[in-house]
């Protein structure tokens, strides 16, 4: 088990939905925190919650999809906080339209926060974990990252590409021989508001996860250096399910419902 205390952790996305709740968690962990988003209103009152509550807290507001700007943070977060122990890429949007709906500048907004900015903030905060031979970067992908779905079509090449990185670079690092950890974690639709409207045919096998719960299992994982977290379990069985013959996989992804979990979606206005 890893101990949090007193580790930093930085957290994109951190002002509402799953990082706002792991933030919560990992305080509670003794960490120190150093919490990024964009939204200044929001990310100031969770700064706020969590120092009154007695947390070390660092909050900036940098826009994760502008290289520069994710550069210019980092280095700024490494003089005033020092090296970062836990990167938690969790920062993401989803625009839930059909591809001949979404325009060119929600396609590629997907894109640039799901997938690009993976690099930037790894590629600012690695060297110094590989220097002191210790780090984790967590990437927050979606069980969209290994089953697709209607309406999802750059929303699941986005986590596909997100489960893909860190697959990657697990590998890399450990080709390397360096002492750095690696965690996807692959949910289910979650209850954040993100995916409102989003239903599940068979609730007792797929669930539409509680927020609460799955920020309890990505902390935990954490600590235990897993290297893949799904939720639920069940989900765990796609990449097999790609051994049978595509009109089956299709057949049986529609059977579950999956093909038809996006029909009522609405969502929220991303941020």
């Amino acid at each position: 088990m890893t101990d949090l205390r007193g580790k930093k952790v930085l957290i994109t996305g951190a002002a509402g939905g799953i990082g706002r709740l792991l933030a919560r968690k990992l305080a509670g962990e003794g960490a120190t925190l150093v919490l990024w988003d964009v939204a200044h209103p929001e990310l100031k009152a969770v700064t706020e919650e969590l120092r009154m509550g007695g947390a070390n807290v660092f909050p900036y507001y940098p826009d994760v999809t502008d290289r520069e700007t994710v550069y210019a943070t980092a280095e700024r977060v490494l003089e005033e906080c020092g090296p970062v122990d836990v990167l938690i890429n969790n920062a993401g949007i989803v625009t839930g339209k059909p591809i001949l709906e979404a325009s060119d500048a929600e396609i590629q907004r997907t894109f640039d926060v799901n997938a690009l900015s993976l690099f930037w903030t790894t590629r600012a905060f690695l060297p110094t974990m590989v220097e002191r031979g210790s780090g984790h970067i967590v990437t927050i992908a979606s069980a969209g990252g290994l089953v697709a779905a209607p309406r999802l079509t750059d929303y699941s090449a986005s986590k596909f590409a997100a489960v893909g990185f860190d697959e990657a670079l697990r590998l890399e690092l450990q080709w390397e021989g360096r002492d750095v950890m690696t965690t996807v974690v692959c949910p289910f639709y979650v209850q954040t508001g993100m995916f409102e409207g989003v239903r599940t045919r068979f609730s007792w096998l797929l669930p539409i996860l509680s927020p609460e719960y799955v920020a309890t299992k990505i902390v935990k994982a954490i600590k235990r250096n897993q290297r893949r977290l799904v939720l639920p379990r069940f989900v765990y069985v796609a990449p097999a399910l790609r051994l049978l013959p595509t009109r089956w996989f299709d057949a049986l992804v529609g059977l579950l419902g999956v093909s038809r979990s996006m029909d009522e979606f609405r969502g929220r206005r991303n941020r």
